[in-house]
């Protein structure tokens, strides 16, 4: 299946929103900054904020926000200067700005690709993260380095992505990415891509990119399920 797009001139082809429905309906019930703070797919158990270390003060960005819940997190219980909630899906964005609009200045929702983004900001974050964002569905060949300039020296980026594909079909052993399915606004089948990689892979690209003290951890679910993953939680930093 291909990716979908529409036309908005002859000139001119827009994709569309393929978030559009993510999260929707719990954003009609649930309006709360969250408690907590999970990496693991299930949001249910594992690590938490403490991967991140004492981010009081610090400029931290979330890359792929989505309606900003961990940021909203970030901002409400560890006192950073400022959380950046970065996503390119117009109605991801419209979502945390009216889920946690009242959290800012220290809460900046920014609708934008998060690749273009840290190219144009280098050297302004202490920590970049992304909580099944970004380092799944963006290309890591242009990611990985742009994080790496917009951190500053030492700075760390952690995410959490997934060990295998749902379903339990295993991680790609080269960069390699998947098509996914996806729904436009209107509800047509559409397809989006996503980075299922090994954790040598991750490993090889960090290192490649010039990140140090690399480590890429494999969380299980805490109950199997048809549905449930493996989670691989990767953690580097700048070169100081």
């Amino acid at each position: 299946m291909t990716r979908v797009t529409t036309a908005s001139s002859p000139a001119q082809a827009v994709e569309p929103d393929l978030w559009h429905h993510y999260g929707r309906a719990r954003a009609d019930t649930d309006r709360t900054v969250p408690d907590t703070f999970r990496w693991v797919w299930a949001q249910d158990d594992g690590p938490g904020v403490e991967v991140l270390g004492d981010i009081t003060g610090l400029i931290v960005a979330d890359l792929g926000a989505g309606a900003a819940r961990h940021a909203a997190h970030l901002v409400a219980h560890h006192a950073p200067a400022r959380v950046d909630a970065i996503d390119a899906s117009p109605a991801q964005h419209a979502m945390a700005c009216d889920l946690y609009g009242h959290l800012a200045p220290h809460l900046r929702t920014v609708r934008a690709d998060a690749t273009a983004h840290l190219e144009e900001h280098p050297d302004e974050y202490d920590v970049l993260y992304s909580v099944f964002g970004s380092l799944d569905f963006a290309d890591p060949r242009r990611l990985l380095p742009a994080a790496a300039r917009a951190l500053r020296p030492g700075g760390l980026l952690t995410a959490s992505t997934l060990g295998h594909y749902l379903g339990g079909a295993s991680a790609e052993p080269d960069v390699q990415h998947a098509d996914v399915p996806a729904r436009t606004p209107d509800g047509a089948q559409a397809t989006m891509r996503r980075w299922v990689l090994q954790e040598t892979v991750w490993t090889k690209l960090l290192d490649e990119t010039g990140f140090t003290k690399i480590s890429v951890d494999r969380l299980p679910p805490t109950v199997p399920s048809r549905r449930a993953a493996d989670t691989l939680l990767v953690c580097a930093y700048r070169q100081p």
